[in-house]
């Protein structure tokens, strides 16, 4: 299966870690963040790495050539960094069948194959986890019916309808590239890849959910840490 990541933001809130490089490349436990992110993809089962990259790519593409663990890696600008929906899009000539999409700023505690192995039973798989209402505010919410199937995702709603959000772990169709370009830009002039899925939704795709373990969304110096933490304590190296 392939694996495309996000990797093409710069990472403003992490501020003088990304001034002279992306936010990819912060240490986490003494590695790159953008290698646990590979790290995870692989271990999934994914046998190609799609790399979405914009700033500073000439980092990414010098640390990693063209593979990673003898597993190859195309390369992908996303020319305008117009929103996850407008990134996912970039992907589209180079992804054959159903594939797997990370978030290059997730650090997951464990394997993320149970949303590939769910996919079997599905059109489509949401990895998810439940939050505070007030985290629920920022990032997209996952509505669901009594079966457990996706009925709609808002992003980032004033008022949440659930807890369950998004995890920046999904397996999908290749469907959902026309959904992508379907896509209207948010008032920020953002192309949301939840309205991609609410399209894919709407029109009669299966899409259902699966509980990850523990992931750090990293964005700040205190994510950072949270990050490195989690993964010594999953190596068995934490303090």
């Amino acid at each position: 299966m392939d694996a495309v990541i996000l990797a093409a933001g710069r990472g403003s809130q992490l501020g003088e870690l990304t001034a002279e490089r992306p936010k990819r490349f912060v240490d986490v436990a003494g590695r790159p963040l953008l290698v646990h992110v590979f790290e995870t993809a692989i271990e999934a089962g994914a046998d190609e790495l799609i790399v979405i990259v914009g700033y500073e790519a000439g980092w990414i593409v010098d640390q990693f050539d063209d593979t990673f663990e003898g597993v190859p890696i195309m390369y992908v600008h996303q020319r305008e960094r117009l929103g996850p929906g407008h990134a996912v899009l970039q992907a589209e000539p180079h992804v054959d069948g159903t594939f797997l999409l990370v978030n290059g700023d997730n650090v997951f505690g464990g394997s993320v194959a149970p949303a590939i192995e769910a996919v079997k039973k599905a059109d489509a798989v949401l990895g998810v986890e439940e939050v505070s209402p007030e985290v629920a505010t920022t990032t997209g919410v996952i509505e669901t019916d009594e079966r457990g199937r996706v009925t709609g995702v808002v992003e980032k709603p004033a008022e949440p309808s659930s807890t369950l959000v998004t995890t920046g772990c999904y397996v999908l169709p290749e469907d959902i590239f026309h959904a992508c370009a379907l896509l209207r830009p948010s008032a920020e002039g953002e192309y949301q890849l939840s309205e991609a899925v609410g399209l894919l939704v709407r029109a009669g795709y299966e899409v259902s959910t699966v509980r990850l373990g523990e992931r750090v969304n990293v964005n700040t110096p205190d994510d950072v840490e949270q990050a490195s933490e989690l993964v010594r304590e999953e190596s068995g190296t934490g303090s």
